[in-house]
């Protein structure tokens, strides 16, 4: 069980046929997660590739106090993906790789690399380690990392199952597929990804990622604690592909849309895209609501978090990117579909209680049982009360009624009873009552 997971999914339920919404109820949406510094992001909802509605909340930059705006430029994480799927299938259309190559005839160092082949790579069933999920990968992710330390890293790491047994995500695979996109065209990911991408389509605010400056309409992501805080910035030389890219809602939008119009990939290679093996597709991921689907992606670095998705059938396109997220991504996402599709949704309520120091730190302690897996350890820093279970990064706490506490973003509820030094914690439909060691 993890408290917090930066993978976002989308259950919708929808009906059809909304030729219009309600602007202003979509409005008081984004008002009220701003109002209560629940979330700060852009969202972009296009159909028949035209915009349809447009919004940012928040900062770009907290210390500039620099507001966001329509051509804000987000970190999207592993919508990167897509990108990367899509170029080296232009790759085999031209005949210059083709499906079955196998990663031997580029880095025949790697683990099974001459039984892993393109596919595999871009359907995350290589079975190649995820290198973020190493714990040394904490150490060095701020850093520059060269392609040759990068590979060196892949090397040493065990692949967890056989290729072709089954499907893990790894970014490990499409920083790979990145490499042998620079080796076939010999030139960078960046110089490759202008000249098949962004040109064609003219995405004047999409790129390869850099140091983030504010100046540069590029901003920066956020923590929640008691107040935002800066998050990690991760080096952009070490996603590539898998995860470096820069860009706005809209012009997400106009990717996905331009994909799903035949404008990137032929017809065939989109089928192929789309067709998924146990859940998985080529750079997209299938999200369904009764018996329709949206395609896309969804992506998460340092506290950026993002969502695209595209309903073929109705030529719908929708993007929210979050660069700090107290009230989850998906959540917000299904309100403004909700409201869109004229369903029937209320605002939320975002009311909290305010303890002092003191009050809170009655509660601190390590609580955990023989049958939950975890040890959460509980307690106060610069005025908020804390949780990290094991292993895991720590997470604020709000107070919402006496002795119970939330982090929203988890779907996650603590009701604590200090004077029997026990808690009970909720998650996901499941409860546990833990006790204070």
């Amino acid at each position: 069980m993890k408290i917090f997971s930066t993978f976002l999914t989308l259950f919708l339920v929808f009906s059809l046929g909304a030729q219009s919404f309600d602007k202003q109820k979509m409005d008081s949406l984004f008002k009220v997660v701003e109002f209560n510094s629940k979330g700060m992001g852009g969202i972009a909802i296009h159909r028949n590739g035209m915009p349809v509605y447009q919004n940012n909340i928040g900062f770009a930059d907290i210390s500039s106090n620099i507001q966001a705006h329509p051509h804000t430029k987000y970190r999207i994480g592993s919508i990167s993906k897509t990108f990367t799927a899509a170029m080296i299938l232009q790759l085999v259309e031209e005949g210059k790789l083709s499906l079955d190559t196998r990663l031997s005839e580029f880095y025949p160092q790697i683990q099974n690399a001459q039984n892993i082949s393109i596919e595999d790579l871009l359907r995350h069933q290589s079975g190649l380690f995820n290198f973020t999920d190493d714990e040394a990968y904490k150490e060095y992710m701020e850093q520059p990392r060269t392609k040759k330390e990068l590979l060196q890293i892949f090397k040493k790491q065990d692949p967890v199952f056989a290729p072709g047994e089954k499907n893990e995500y790894s970014n490990t695979n499409y920083v790979l597929l990145s490499f042998v996109l620079e080796d076939v065209e010999k030139q960078s990911y960046a110089e490759v990804l202008k000249k098949r991408i962004l040109k064609p389509l003219g995405l004047k605010h999409t790129g390869y990622g850099g140091k983030i400056d504010s100046e540069r309409s590029e901003a920066y992501s956020y923590i929640k604690k008691k107040d935002w805080e800066p998050a990690s910035e991760t080096d952009m030389s070490i996603p590539i592909g898998a995860g470096a890219l820069i860009s706005t809602p809209s012009d997400l939008n106009l990717f996905f849309t331009a994909l799903f119009k035949g404008n990137i990939v032929k017809p065939e290679n989109l089928e192929k895209m789309k067709t998924l093996k146990n859940g998985y597709g080529m750079g997209l991921f299938s999200y369904p609501f009764n018996d329709k689907s949206f395609y896309g992606h969804t992506g998460g670095i340092d506290g950026f978090s993002a969502m695209s998705t595209y309903y073929p059938e109705e030529d719908l396109a929708m993007t929210y990117i979050s660069n700090g997220t107290d009230l989850s991504p998906n959540d917000i996402a299904i309100g403004a579909l909700s409201i869109y599709w004229g369903l029937d949704y209320a605002i939320p309520s975002f009311d909290s209680l305010d303890l002092s120091t003191e009050e809170l730190k009655k509660y601190e302690g390590t609580y955990g049982s023989e049958t939950f897996p975890l040890k959460v350890k509980i307690f106060v820093e610069d005025g908020t009360l804390m949780g990290q279970a094991t292993g895991q990064p720590a997470f604020p706490l709000e107070a919402y009624d006496e002795d119970k506490f939330q982090f929203i973003r988890a779907g996650l509820q603590l009701e604590f009873s200090p004077e029997e030094d026990k808690m009970i914690l909720l998650q996901g439909g499941n409860t546990y009552q833990l006790s204070r060691k």
